[in-house]
């Protein structure tokens, strides 16, 4: 599996892994309706999701990592 795809599906659970809870948080606990409660999650957990990119380098392809808890980017493999 390349590292291109790898990013990609990292990101994808991430961006899951907070939004899923989000929407039942949001559902549960503010008086949203519609349309609106999958909107507020999606916007979260687009925010506060890590982003995964695989970059070239001299040693080969690498995939790094941005998050807002975290200070910097990171190295992943």
């Amino acid at each position: 599996m390349s590292k291109k795809v790898k990013s990609f599906l990292y990101n994808f659970l991430g961006f899951v892994v907070i939004y899923l809870p989000t929407l039942f948080l949001v559902d549960e606990f503010t008086h949203l309706n519609g349309l609106w409660i999958p909107m507020t999650a999606f916007m979260v957990a687009l925010i506060l999701a890590p982003k995964f990119q695989a970059i070239k380098t001299h040693n080969g392809e690498k995939i790094y990592m941005k998050w807002f808890f975290i200070k910097g980017v990171k190295e992943i493999e």
